[in-house]
């Protein structure tokens, strides 16, 4: 094997080297047999001007390469470095292109020897990290990271990942680095010449594997820990820790520091009474009280002595995690038994191994397809769960996942992959768990019947229980989306297409003997065809309805439009028309393949694996195109009292349109089919009550008030103490000026305020056009330059990535919308100043909002203070509570809305919160008190 590899960083004046950018810095780490022997650096002269924002990035200017040496005049000392090497580089094809043409000036050839790309090895070997950009790769691994985007503390960070790769490829088991040599030919760098050379010097015959490893079926699988049942034969004597000694004795074995929570005590009885008395339960539990601990210990001694499982429901992936990789290991740390849990989702989370190994004979794989094979390849020898949540996937990894997930099957299931089945494994260790871990929408797929995960239970706690009506009313509804609909037709394609319509022609070829019966192949192709158009006009003609409604609306991009059936027009008729054409088509088309399908199904003994499995990725699409039309019908042919509405882009109608039908209210669904059948309900949240009442929670869900329990446990923390909540009087009421005005107005006060808190603020707004046109006048205005300014919506990026962002940079201010308001954990003096813009109501045009708010005034009742009122209550409850996560923490809350002191009804969103002292006053005597308090 080649042992030498030259790794390069280089620092340039842009990104197109055809286009004059020149390099300023050249950095080169050597490797010969495993160790770094050599390191090279120098600035260069470019002969141009470097651009401001190229000298913020790398701290480069003029001055420093002024009398640096031109890149010819280096060439000779690079070229003998990378003699007889690989080039390695962090996203290669960047540094390479500005080293040939570099090289091609100076009247070299350039270099034609071996590339290798560390972004592209990272990406097949950490195939579940949570980024491959060079700083997160180098966080990841521990790596001493210095001088980011210099070339020389670049090219050693490389060099040390590079290291680090280079030992995770050659502890592969050999079938893996078979597999990986036979796909690495499709990849951009020459990694199939490197495994060509790893692979020659392993010999696969003395092969030890690794105890954690089993080859199964041609595939390397990490071998699964088998859940041991521990109440077989084995009476234990679990006597729930009634009195507060008995608690501490249990929950102080957790701890090195013990802190003795009193609420957390309470929550954990209450938990304990209402599964042993069968009460639907309500708890809202302040910040800092332990909730997780203070519901999972009843649990699980209840589920103990009883043998019935507890699901434990969320919202949140974040909180499933932590429940998964925090609590249940404290948990099972002091409990004086052993208790089995598991993590549940859907099953098309989990990897279908079958089809999996079929799809790696396909060949005329595309790049994200077959990166996303070796990914896969490298993750089977990690996971235990099979799980895609997992993975860090692509978005062309996404569409072959729908290849590969894990289906119900249409024909009955082979033998040979079921006992490896991830799926399977999932509902094996179900019924043994004592606690399962789901999330809402799995917990109410089981009332809607459709074949759940989860075994028969009677028991749940549902956390983050703000949630649950919010996940319903989108669960028990529709919704149609231009992308999905027309990516799902895709992938059945034109007969010229090659997709699954040509596949499924292939196999009626070698099986049917009754073509006669059936519709020609160009009939059929006529139809997708035909579809396809109708599909597209179908879409426009929704957009078209959309923008009819807004005709005097000026300024917004996205936007929310009401559909009613009471309406006339003409853009409405010319909707549902297409809508039944589209139905008809559908209908059509689905009824020619499934006549195809079952006559190929009668030849299924002749019918190889692949074939077969084949036969079932067809069936499932004919399936998917039957759902397909149900929605259409639903949403605009079938009578219904759903509220439906429109959202979409105007800037790109035809892309992000999507059509959405959903029940008003759900408490007479939530009532019937899970409250009255199921024995005990726990539901949880840090904002359930409004004005200290759970009135509002409970009309929502449909709970009856008389037999459920509420209990309120007031959070630790000082507030009073820990946090000032400042009302601006100099700023204009926000509904007395227009858009621009306000964001002009608030614009100045977020400058003066960032200044004085040297950032650490979180920006909550209601509305994205607000946010952006905010952060576009911060930028303009050019006063925050040295601060880092991340946005939900314009940075890109999870919310968890821009918080994880947030927390790394001193002077950062974070802009975020409603999924903002709740959720973020930004403890400790990472974040110590929080800005509501406005007070959260929806908007009354908002379709759910506006249909609710009819429906009670219709029944006589007050929809600002039964709804409107209480919802954004809630949301300023959240808001609230992202400023104080421990009782360390001190914060300054500001409102920018006057309406909390001037209406009536502002009271009580303050009554709401803890008690915090408020004042009011100007933007001068708010910079005093910030730099008096924080």
């Amino acid at each position: 094997m080649s042992n030498k590899f030259v790794v390069i960083d280089l620092e340039t004046t842009g990104n197109l080297p055809k286009k004059g950018d020149k390099i300023i810095q050249f950095g080169a780490v050597v490797i010969e047999n495993g160790t770094i022997t050599d390191r090279f650096s120098a600035l260069i002269n470019p002969q141009k001007s470097i651009p401001a924002f190229i000298e913020e990035l790398t701290g480069i200017n003029d001055e420093m390469v002024k009398n640096a040496p031109l890149f010819a005049e280096i060439t000779e000392k690079v070229m003998s470095m990378l003699d007889g090497a690989y080039f390695v580089a962090h996203n290669v094809l960047f540094d390479l292109s500005f080293l040939q043409e570099e090289l091609i000036q100076a009247g070299i050839e350039g270099f034609y020897g071996p590339v290798l790309d560390t972004v592209e090895m990272a990406r097949i070997l950490f195939p579940t990290a949570d980024g491959y950009k060079l700083t997160d790769l180098a966080e990841k691994e521990n790596l001493q990271h210095d001088h980011p985007h210099q070339a020389d503390s670049d090219a050693q960070v490389t060099a040390e990942l590079f290291l680090i790769l280079l030992k995770r490829l050659s502890s592969l088991p050999m079938v893996t680095l078979k597999q990986l040599t036979q796909l690495s030919g499709a990849l951009k760098s020459d990694l199939q010449q490197m495994l060509d050379e790893i692979t020659v010097n392993k010999d696969m015959d003395a092969e030890e594997l690794p105890n954690s490893i089993e080859i199964y079926r041609n595939l390397a699988l990490k071998k699964r820990t088998p859940l041991v049942d521990y109440d077989e034969g084995v009476k234990i004597d679990c006597q729930y820790p009634s009195t507060e000694e008995e608690k501490i004795g249990v929950v102080k074995q957790g701890f090195e520091f013990f802190e003795k929570r009193t609420g957390q005590f309470r929550m954990m009885d209450t938990v304990y009474q209402a599964f042993q008395n069968d009460k639907h339960t309500l708890i809202e539990a302040g910040t800092g009280v332990g909730k997780s601990l203070g519901y999972l210990l009843p649990a699980a001694w209840f589920s103990k002595q009883t043998k019935a499982p507890i699901v434990v429901s969320t919202h949140t992936i974040q909180l499933q995690e932590q429940l998964l990789k925090k609590e249940i290991p404290l948990l099972e740390k002091i409990l004086p038994f052993k208790i089995n849990s598991v993590l549940l989702k859907g099953r098309n989370h989990y990897l279908s191994l079958e089809k999996f190994s079929q799809t790696l004979m396909d060949e005329n794989d595309n790049y994200d397809t077959t990166l996303t094979k070796m990914q896969i390849l490298v993750w089977l020898t990690e996971t235990e769960t099979g799980d895609k949540d997992e993975l860090n996937l692509s978005s062309g990894g996404f569409i072959y996942w729908n290849k590969i997930k894990n289906e119900a099957p249409i024909f009955s299931q082979k033998e040979d992959w079921q006992e490896k089945d991830f799926y399977q494994k999932a509902k094996r260790d179900a019924q043994a768990a004592d606690i399962i871990i789901t999330n809402h929408s799995l917990l109410l797929s089981d009332i809607k019947g459709e074949g759940s995960i989860l075994p028969a239970f009677d028991y749940v706690i549902i956390d983050e229980g703000h949630h649950l009506e919010k996940v319903a009313s989108h669960f028990f509804g529709h919704s149609l989306d231009y992308l999905s609909a027309r990516l799902m037709i895709g992938q059945f394609g034109q007969y010229e297409q090659k997709q699954l319509f040509y596949e499924m022609e292939g196999l009626l070829a070698v099986t049917s003997r009754q073509k006669a019966k059936l519709p020609h192949t160009f009939e059929l192709n006529q139809m997708v065809i035909d579809l396809t158009y109708e599909m597209d006009e179908f879409f426009k003609l929704i957009a078209v309805y959309a923008k009819a409604k807004l005709a005097n609306k000026k300024g917004f991009n996205r936007v929310k439009v009401r559909f009613s059936h009471l309406e006339s027009g003409k853009e409405r008729s010319a909707l549902v028309h297409s809508a039944e054409r589209t139905a008809f088509l559908l209908k059509d088309l689905h009824s020619a393949i499934m006549d195809r399908l079952d006559s190929i199904k009668r030849a299924k003994g002749t019918l190889t694996a692949a074939e077969e499995n084949k036969l079932e990725e067809l069936y499932l699409f004919g399936q998917e195109l039957s759902e397909l039309r149900k929605t259409v019908m639903k949403c605009f042919l079938n009578e219904s009292k759903d509220v439906k509405w429109i959202e979409m882009d105007t800037r790109s109608p035809q892309n992000i349109t999507t059509f959405l039908a959903q029940p008003a209210f759900v408490a007479d669904q939530l009532r019937e089919k899970f409250f009255q059948v199921k024995k005990a309900v726990v539901l949880t949240s840090a904002t359930l009550t409004v004005n200290h009442s759970y009135s509002y929670i409970m009309k929502e869900l449909g709970l009856n008030a008389d037999v459920t329990v509420q209990q309120s446990i007031p959070s630790p923390f000082e507030y009073k103490n820990q946090v000032q909540l400042f009302i601006p009087e100099d700023l204009p009421a926000i509904n007395s000026v227009s858009l621009d005005e306000y964001v002009i107005a608030i614009t100045e006060h977020i400058i003066t305020i960032a200044e004085a808190t040297k950032g650490r603020m979180l920006l909550l707004f209601t509305a994205y056009d607000m946010l952006k046109k905010t952060y576009e006048l911060i930028k303009e205005s050019g006063f925050l330059n040295e601060y880092v300014l991340i946005a939900q919506g314009i940075t890109s990026g999870s919310r968890t990535r821009l918080t994880r962002n947030f927390q790394r940079y001193d002077k950062a201010i974070l802009l975020g919308t409603s999924s903002f308001w709740e959720g973020v954990d930004i403890p400790g003096e990472d974040l110590s100043c929080l800005v509501i813009v406005r007070l959260p109501f929806s908007s009354p045009e908002e379709p759910l909002t506006e249909a609710k708010c009819q429906l009670i005034s219709e029944q006589g009742g007050n929809a600002f203070s039964e709804y409107s009122l209480p919802e954004a209550i809630l949301r300023f409850k959240q808001g609230f509570g992202r400023l104080i996560r421990t009782e360390k923490d001190r914060g300054i809350m500001i409102v920018f809305d006057h309406r909390i002191v001037t209406t009536k009804y502002g009271k009580a969103f303050l009554k709401s919160i803890p008690k915090v002292p408020v004042k009011n006053g100007t933007i001068n005597e708010l910079v005093e008190l910030i730099h008096s308090w924080l």
